[in-house]
């Protein structure tokens, strides 16, 4: 608990919590960590009975956190998962704070200290591309990685990287730690509020998520996702999007599927272009 309440810089006094423990791990130590940094916490699913982990709650049921900071009028929320290795915010106004705008929250008050190493932070491949604009915009660099924390966390070794993480919220900060920690996440979010004196989403607002479409196609020979038709249906969707929008087409590493994320501008154009890829996918596959 004194590893993490003297990791932020900045009292926390006057700032008001509620977080969402989702009946795990966090359920004793967040709020009193939190509470040990100066905030007023109020806690929710902090009832663990070996049963009802991660049950219509945490950061994968946000619905109960968005009703009680409302409820409450507090500053902002913070959902745990059940191991506590991930956060997500919700701002006072009840919307969502994933891990994309946390880490451009992060990154920029790393970049502010100093301690960005290299100017550069690593996501994976599933970031929106807002994230990556707003990164740009901060001059800041991405190094991206395939899915999972375990690539972040390896490409963060291998360049000495300061800073990662996941839209999902599992963000690593190798100053503090070395894996992910959802209360040290949860933690530096509220010193960056705290410390720069704007709300939770004034901060988060700089990241403006792009439309995405995700459609997963089974049943196909994900050997075949080189073929030239596809790279050509690809290509030719990347140039009508240029860099107002992306295309990842990828392989699961579990299952005989194939997906297929499309962001674009609009929900339309989005759906569009990925529909289009997934019949290539389907026919070539």
């Amino acid at each position: 608990l004194k590893h993490l309440a003297t990791s932020v810089t900045t009292p926390l006094k006057g700032m008001k919590i509620v977080v969402d423990c989702a009946n795990g791990a966090s359920s004793f130590v967040a709020p009193i960590a939190y509470e040990k940094a100066g905030a007023t916490v109020v806690a929710i699913h902090r009832s663990p009975d070996g049963w009802n982990i991660n049950e219509n709650c945490g950061s994968t049921h946000l619905e109960d956190l968005q009703a009680a900071v409302i409820k409450e009028g507090a500053d902002f929320g913070i959902a745990h998962d059940g191991d506590a290795d991930r956060a997500l915010a919700i701002d006072a106004q009840g919307n969502e704070v994933d891990g994309d705008a946390i880490m451009t929250i992060l990154a920029k008050g790393f970049k502010a200290s100093g301690s960005l190493k290299a100017n550069t932070i690593v996501a994976t491949v599933m970031s929106n591309l807002g994230f990556f604009h707003a990164m740009k915009n901060a001059d800041i660099n991405v190094e991206t990685t395939a899915v999972g924390d375990r690539y972040v966390l390896e490409k963060m070794l291998e360049k000495g990287y300061s800073l990662g993480g996941e839209q999902s919220g599992h963000i690593i900060m190798r100053n503090h730690s070395t894996t992910g920690d959802g209360l040290l996440t949860a933690l530096h979010l509220m010193n960056a509020v705290a410390t720069t004196k704007k709300s939770l989403q004034e901060l988060a607002g700089i990241v403006k998520k792009f439309p995405q479409v995700l459609i997963n196609i089974p049943d196909v020979d994900k050997a075949k996702i080189d073929n030239a038709e596809l790279k050509d249906a690809v290509k030719k969707a990347e140039t009508t999007l240029g860099d107002k929008g992306r295309v990842l087409l990828r392989s699961s590493g579990t299952e005989p599927l194939i997906r297929v994320m499309v962001e674009a501008e609009t929900m339309k154009q989005a759906q569009e272009i990925a529909e289009s890829l997934a019949s290539v996918v389907k026919k070539t596959c």
